[in-house]
């Protein structure tokens, strides 16, 4: 694809009348604020009449956004690979992406255990008799190992489309381009027709972009409008635990990570604040996913490196999600053992924490993921579930906190295997990301 100028990333500075897409963002997300905050002083009526628009400019992003999921996700992927025609290759970049899945979700684990301890959420919190209620979308299982293993498979390329699991459309765009490798000069016209194709997704991402200042606007009004500020009052502790443990996950382990693998900071960052904001914005990995693929490669980064890593990270490497875990379930326990004064131990928190780094891997093709597993982790040891449900009242804040640090966690990783292969092009993040210094 022809690859935009550097003004198009900020690294030029811009008049005032024509701000980045990421100051526009940036804009939405304060008017959005503003308006949540005066809609939530209105009436019922009125509180309701005005969600009912936003929402619907908030699903019409989200629609068209994940409308183009399946096809980029396909065509880069393909082009990626075969145009490589290296099989080795690809086995080489999947084994040393899934081992610094692993290592870094387990920092997260350790990192949210820590805080949650020495903080303490809970302590204090009394659980309410007869609120056991959760909602029904809510009470599904998180799959098990087997059943995440047999998932990744598709039965049908059209219906892993149809529902936009992108876990399938890899596994499928993997063999795929193997087989385009074995076809040889045959399956060049394929490798062709891939290549055009992400071409176009990519035209298609720039437009849907530009709605994106609305969408997410529209999104922050809505939580804002029908949270308030007296959510926080209640689990305001659990709230700022949960942003102070991500915090220092991002300044130590993500800080070491681009240390260790020589990322490049301040162009990094300028790629990635676009994708973080509108995943925090939007509470949704999904609507940031195209602008982190053109953004990263734009970076340096393959396309079929960018192609792998990116969408495997949404099974194999929720940082933040596996973060809230570790701290919501040791907040329930907390305030489990102040109603209960049945005490949950150290040792007792760590086979929780095993038991979340082995049940977080299958979370991706279950609604509202991360309290699936939650609400399994609390039954498994005798916890009661009114510590859960309380979390629900905050939980679109917490949700748009740990969504944007599972996208700045992929977006890290991308570059990481990048420079791990040694394929990670600096001339072009100085070229369109500016100076390193």
């Amino acid at each position: 694809m022809a690859h935009s100028s550097p003004a198009a990333h900020g690294s030029v500075r811009r008049p005032w009348y024509r701000p980045t897409l990421t100051r526009q963002i940036l804009v939405g997300l304060v008017l959005g604020c503003l308006l949540g905050w005066w809609m939530n002083g209105l009436p019922a009526a009125g509180l309701a009449a005005w969600s009912k628009w936003l929402v619907l400019v908030r699903n019409i992003f989200l629609a068209l956004v994940k409308v183009m999921m399946g096809p980029l996700v396909f065509g880069s992927l393909v082009q990626g690979i075969a145009g490589t025609g290296d099989l080795k290759r690809v086995g080489r970049i999947g084994v040393k992406t899934l081992l610094y899945f692993e290592v870094v979700t387990t920092v997260a684990l350790v990192v949210g255990l820590t805080v949650v301890n020495l903080v303490g959420p809970g302590v204090g919190v009394r659980l309410a008799a007869g609120a056991e209620s959760i909602g029904a979308e809510v009470q599904a299982r998180p799959l098990t190992p087997i059943e995440t293993i047999q998932h990744i498979f598709p039965t049908s390329l059209m219906d892993a489309l149809a529902r936009n699991d992108i876990l399938q459309v890899v596994a499928f765009s993997v063999i795929f381009s193997m087989a385009v490798i074995a076809a040889g000069e045959s399956g060049k016209h394929i490798l062709a027709f891939c290549g055009s194709l992400t071409q176009v997704m990519f035209k298609f991402a720039n437009i849907v972009m530009k709605f994106a200042p609305y969408g997410v606007g529209a999104a922050i009004a809505v939580t804002v409008g029908n949270q308030g500020l007296g959510a926080l009052l209640g689990l305001g502790k659990l709230v700022l635990t949960l942003y102070l443990a991500l915090a220092i996950f991002v300044v130590l382990a993500f800080g070491t990570v681009i240390r260790i693998a020589r990322v490049p900071l301040k162009p990094f960052w300028r790629a990635a604040r676009e994708p973080f904001a509108i995943a925090f914005a939007t509470a949704n990995s999904e609507a940031a996913l195209p602008k982190a693929f053109d953004l990263m490669e734009h970076l340096g980064v393959p396309r079929g490196i960018v192609g792998f890593v990116l969408p495997a990270g949404y099974t194999f490497n929720l940082d933040g999600s596996t973060l809230f875990l570790a701290v919501a379930s040791v907040f329930v326990a907390q305030a489990a053992e102040t109603t209960t004064g049945v005490h949950f131990g150290i040792g007792q928190q760590i086979t929780m924490m095993v038991t979340l780094m082995l049940t977080s891997k299958g979370i991706a093709a279950v609604p509202r993921a991360s309290l699936v597993v939650l609400i399994a982790a609390v039954q498994s040891f005798g916890l009661p579930l009114a510590g859960v449900a309380m979390i629900l009242g905050v939980d679109a804040l917490l949700d748009m906190a740990r969504t944007s640090v599972n996208v700045l966690g992929n977006c890290l990783a991308s570059v990481v295997v990048a420079r791990w292969e040694g394929e990670f092009d600096d001339a072009k993040a100085r070229a369109n990301f500016g100076s390193y210094e």
